[in-house]
């Protein structure tokens, strides 16, 4: 009897132990399962933040180009021929910084990816410079500089809002729910398989 009390003794004990080392397992695979989903989770955070900030410098550097673009139409109204040559001559300087600043957000772009957002960037890049040579021929006294200019504006325009709904578009599909903790291991009940013969 007192040998049977032992071997059940025993047996608990070491099912016990064996019990706590499964949930001690269960329980770090579950913590580096949630770690390893927050890291990748904050990764795609990061990416897609920097993604919204590339895109948005874009448009915004775009809005300022639009902006001087109808500067250009104000500049070209003006019946002082020197005075108007001045001013499309500064406006000229002003275009030529902000399309330098404009280069460089593309480039930026064109790293944080995806291929079809840098493509549209620099689609939009690209359509200023329609814009620029009728600036360069208005201030060489080409009678119609200013309409080419004009009709330069819709195209560049497009590839403002063209750039913005493909950058909506990958924003959405970047945008990462926020994890779901995994569940914790049930922790196994010990379990003692009587001898036969073993009292009870």
């Amino acid at each position: 009897m007192a040998d049977n009390t032992l071997w059940v003794g025993v047996l608990t004990a070491v099912t016990a132990v064996v019990a706590s080392w499964v949930t001690s397992q269960g329980t770090a695979r579950a913590a580096r399962i949630q770690a390893e989903t927050t890291a990748a989770v904050q990764r795609a955070d990061q990416r897609r933040t920097a993604r919204r900030t590339a895109y948005a410098d874009v448009i915004e550097q775009a809005q300022k180009m639009g902006d001087l673009y109808w500067k250009v139409n104000d500049a070209h109204a003006d019946p002082d021929p020197e005075s108007r040559t001045a001013a499309l001559k500064d406006l000229r300087l002003r275009l030529r910084d902000a399309y330098a600043t404009l280069r460089h957000l593309v480039r930026v772009v064109e790293l944080e990816g995806p291929q079809e957002a840098a493509a549209a960037a620099d689609r939009l890049r690209r359509s200023t410079s329609d814009n620029y040579q009728a600036l360069e021929d208005m201030i060489g006294g080409e009678a119609d500089a200013i309409q080419r200019f004009n009709e330069c504006y819709a195209p560049f325009w497009e590839r403002v809002v063209a750039l913005v709904a493909i950058a909506r578009e990958v924003l959405q599909e970047g945008a990462v729910p926020a994890p779901v903790p995994a569940p914790a291991p049930r922790a196994r009940r010990p379990w003692v398989r009587h001898r036969p013969g073993a009292g009870g």
